[in-house]
């Protein structure tokens, strides 16, 4: 699977309490693939782009070499939402979103969703939803149907603001690596141009500097916020490894490629000049020491 960091930890957790077996697989690698999938799973969990190194992944081959091994395919589309990216049309059985994020949009509902193509299935999760009581709330379902009407042009903006902050970045001499669907080295952009509908706005880049050079950066911000969140209207920033993946082991994440100093930007509806001058900022603090 590929997937984000709580559900990683989620899984995992499980499987040592013998539940089920996990196997977590680089679904880029299509050999690893193939062999996880000769062990007949019952369930393929993609996420594409992934958190936080925003890899990208075929998700129409997946599901459907998922589908003859006779495992349901489930994706987790938070990243980019409907808006940009339409798991079910590519092959999904269930696809994910976490509401909170890009559904939202505005930081006020903590709330989830599970879209099946299957009439029966959505019967099927329609009584479990019910009967154990994980059905969202009405003011919060409320809240949730005012975001979804300014879906589409948030995440035009939060786009048009996260490639202008890419532009910038490789500019930088302090970033030692930077990570987005739109740059041509980043795994799977050639897939992001064909299968999605934008390269969203989500990005991370890796500090070229130690644990102090990284709290000098972070503390010369002052527009982007210090949040794990994402898909709000304002931007946020956040640090792998003492945030979002601090559950994960030094060396799983370095397994995954989840370097010490690497940040991840969720690109909010701010000026974009506005945003780059923050980061400007921040730069110049980091270049202090």
């Amino acid at each position: 699977m590929i997937a984000m960091a709580a559900v990683i930890v989620c899984f995992d957790s499980l499987a040592t309490r013998g539940c089920y077996r996990v196997r977590f697989v680089d679904q880029g690698d299509e050999r690893a693939l193939q062999a996880a999938l000769e062990e007949k799973p019952k369930l393929v969990l993609v996420e594409s782009p992934s958190n936080p190194l925003l890899r990208v992944v075929d998700i129409a081959k997946i599901c459907r070499l998922a589908r003859e091994a006779g495992a349901v395919s489930v994706v987790d589309n938070t990243f980019l939402s409907p808006a940009l990216q339409n798991p079910l049309a590519l092959g999904a059985d269930l696809v994910l979103h976490s509401c909170t994020k890009y559904l939202n949009g505005h930081s006020d509902v903590v709330a989830g969703v599970v879209i099946a193509k299957d009439p029966e299935v959505v019967t099927e999760l329609a009584w479990w939803a019910n009967n154990i009581g994980v059905t969202g709330g009405a003011f919060d379902s409320y809240l949730l149907l005012r975001g979804l009407r300014t879906l589409v042009p948030r995440m035009e903006l939060a786009q048009r603001n996260a490639q202008a902050i890419v532009k910038y970045l490789q500019t930088q001499p302090l970033v030692k690596k930077l990570y987005h669907p739109s740059l041509p080295e980043n795994q799977g952009h050639e897939i992001a141009a064909r299968q999605q509908k934008g390269f969203g706005a989500m990005l991370s880049f890796e500090l070229d500097g130690d644990e102090e050079t990284l709290r000098r950066f972070l503390g010369g911000l002052s527009l982007f916020t210090l949040a794990e969140s994402l898909g709000g209207v304002e931007s946020l920033i956040s640090h792998a490894a003492t945030m979002t993946h601090a559950g994960m082991s030094p060396q799983a994440r370095a397994a995954a490629g989840i370097s010490e100093t690497l940040l991840r930007i969720s690109t909010g509806i701010e000026d974009g000049e506005d945003l780059i001058a923050d980061l400007e900022n921040g730069f110049r603090a980091a270049n202090k020491g």
